[in-house]
């Protein structure tokens, strides 16, 4: 539900914002948090009512932020910049909400969809860049802001709870679909033995590396600010990189229903990959590259059978617009994972040739 206009400035006169408020109005594409563009007469910033529901424990959400932010400015990146309270706070409670102020970061842009490698490179680099700046941050210092976000094998007990229960009686109707995730369970567990026995280094992820989490600059095209940290938790580098792949890598939409539209872009997979590795290189493990084309699949994996849980479930988590379409974003989950089978040797040869130098 949208904050009326009365209590956003109430909200915004509790912030330290330089010049009077001129106006206040709704701002992006988030489906998660309320955003807005605040413009004083010196400055613009972005005022968000964080979404409690998804995020119940807001202090130590914003207390993940307040670190990693810090930790990047103290590297020289330029990052996310927090507008205390008048109080000295990170944020503001009030009765209709948890609210946030943010600088907002003059001329730049940010992508809803790949347009094409070169940008898909770019956003490649920026994240490689997340990492490998945090690479010596105690990742063990921040929250789970979501609990057990990529853990696989729990995604796959869910999963599994929700075919036995069948609550929806939706079952019957997509077996196809359901034998397809029960016959990979095998290697679901592949990441997360990984960090628990330390072959995998434990690191700050961002798990939300979307195209449109990163602002390029609009005159040079380059990442400057990756944004959205409310997921930023302790976790495989693999989970972000995998996830981008199964976004961005894609060359239809989510719930694209015309899965003859739908197929794995070995070409992106390439640009995105050497953005990423050439910027993470130096902290780059062999276990972490070998891992790579199987973490794009697992994030797939994960995702689609999320979907078709939910779909199971009756629809409670994700948001649809018709009966079918978990089940819809869950085939063309299906058919990435499918091709990327399929292309699973190049995946890997791809990622040989950039660590060895030999593709750039």
């Amino acid at each position: 539900m949208a904050v009326d206009e009365d209590t956003l400035r109430e909200v915004a006169d509790l912030f330290l914002l330089e010049g009077d408020v001129r106006s206040i109005e709704p701002y992006g594409s988030g489906h998660i948090n309320l955003t807005y563009l605040v413009t004083t007469g010196r400055r613009r910033y972005i005022l968000q009512r964080m979404n409690s529901e998804i995020f119940p424990d807001i202090p130590r959400l914003m207390r993940n932020v307040e670190l990693v932010t810090g930790f990047l400015r103290s590297q020289g990146q330029e990052t996310l910049d927090i507008i205390r309270t008048k109080d000295g706070a990170f944020y503001e409670t009030i009765p209709s909400g948890d609210y946030r102020v943010y600088s907002f970061v003059e001329n730049t842009v940010s992508y809803d969809a790949v347009p094409d490698a070169g940008v898909f490179r770019n956003a490649g680099e920026a994240f490689g860049l997340f990492q490998n700046h945090l690479a010596s941050f105690d990742a063990s210092l921040l929250t789970e802001t979501i609990p057990h976000f990529h853990d696989t094998p729990k995604r796959f007990r869910d999963f599994r709870r929700a075919v036995k229960e069948d609550r929806a009686g939706r079952a019957g109707g997509c077996h196809r679909e359901i034998d397809f995730y029960m016959a990979r369970a095998g290697r679901y567990g592949t990441l997360m033995e990984g960090l628990a026995d330390g072959s995998l280094p434990l690191r700050v992820t961002h798990n939300d590396t979307k195209l449109n989490n990163i602002l390029m600059d609009a005159d040079t095209g380059r990442a400057r600010v990756i944004i959205d940290l409310d997921t930023v938790m302790p976790g495989s580098m693999l989970f972000d990189f995998g996830d981008s792949i199964r976004f961005g890598a894609s060359t239809a939409l989510e719930d694209e229903p015309d899965l003859d539209r739908v197929h794995f872009d070995i070409d992106l997979y390439r640009a995105y990959a050497q953005g990423f590795i050439g910027a993470v290189r130096p902290t780059l493990t062999g276990k972490e590259a070998s891992l790579m084309p199987l973490s794009a699949r697992m994030m797939t994996l994960e995702c689609g059978m999320r979907f078709l849980a939910d779909y199971l479930e009756g629809d409670t988590y994700f948001a649809t617009s018709y009966p079918e379409h978990n089940l819809v974003r869950t085939r063309t989950q299906i058919r990435l994972v499918q091709e990327m089978e399929a292309a699973d040797g190049r995946m890997g040869r791809i990622v040989d040739r950039i660590v060895q130098g030999e593709d750039r």
